[in-house]
């Protein structure tokens, strides 16, 4: 396969509506068999009783805000390497989905704040630097949509994205280097998981579900800002026609 044609938006144009209906399903089945798994399925935890089962969509959620994060911005660093206007408008096309994540994850973890610290909020180091994440992808967002020059913006926005990934690291470390109430990481790479199979199976279902959901959404996005910003070429006026 020629990896370079993905690079010209005329053939990823095509190839990216054939590839989103495959991973809306996919979406759709994991997230669905994740959710039963999370809620009906997976034991009532001993000490949190029913209410942490709102970590089988705040947990995915949060790896995703993060994860979104470090791809953004190697669209960014790839678009300011390499001069490349697809890669600018890939960042581009991440960025809503990434600020969607961090929301949903700071407003799951206040509901499951609310029982077990007996609070909405804490200024603790996790939700905090969390927090800063939502105004860094805002931020981008906006200042991409302030500056009338693409070409501009999409430098400028992609500069602010690359000063912004040093968050990632503080949000993913910071229950080690400072005291917070917020738990401990229950999945690790070097340690053996912290729950139950049936949990660890829900919560990686989920996960896969978000992610499917952020390639076909990504990929929407993405030939949105094509037609945008191709508007005048030929093969565009083409499609139309057709």
């Amino acid at each position: 396969m020629n990896w370079f044609r993905w690079s010209s938006l005329q053939q990823f144009y095509p190839a990216a509506g054939k590839l989103i209906p495959w991973f809306a399903s996919l979406a759709v089945a994991f997230m669905s068999v994740g959710l039963y798994q999370g809620f009906f399925v997976a034991p009532t935890d001993f000490q949190q009783g029913e209410s942490y089962r709102i970590i089988f969509v705040h947990v995915p959620a949060a790896w995703m805000s993060m994860f979104l994060y470090v791809i953004m911005a190697g669209w960014a660093a790839a678009g300011l390497g390499l001069n490349a206007k697809p890669s600018f408008m890939m960042a581009q096309a991440v960025a809503p989905t990434g600020a969607m994540f961090t929301f949903l994850a700071l407003l799951t973890g206040s509901f499951w704040g609310k029982p077990t610290w007996g609070t909405w909020w804490v200024w603790d180091a996790r939700l905090t630097s969390e927090l800063i994440l939502l105004f860094q992808y805002l931020g981008f967002i906006l200042l991409h949509g302030s500056i009338d020059d693409l070409r501009r913006a999409d430098r400028a926005s992609a500069l602010l994205a690359l000063v912004g990934v040093v968050n990632v690291p503080v949000i993913y470390f910071s229950v080690q280097w400072w005291n917070t109430l917020h738990q401990g990481a229950s999945v690790s790479v070097t340690a053996a998981p912290k729950m139950a199979t049936t949990m660890l199976a829900a919560m990686g279902l989920m996960a896969l579900g978000f992610w499917m959901y952020s390639l076909a959404v990504t990929l929407m996005r993405m030939r949105c800002l094509t037609l945008e910003r191709e508007r005048h070429a030929a093969w565009i006026r083409g499609l139309e026609e057709s």
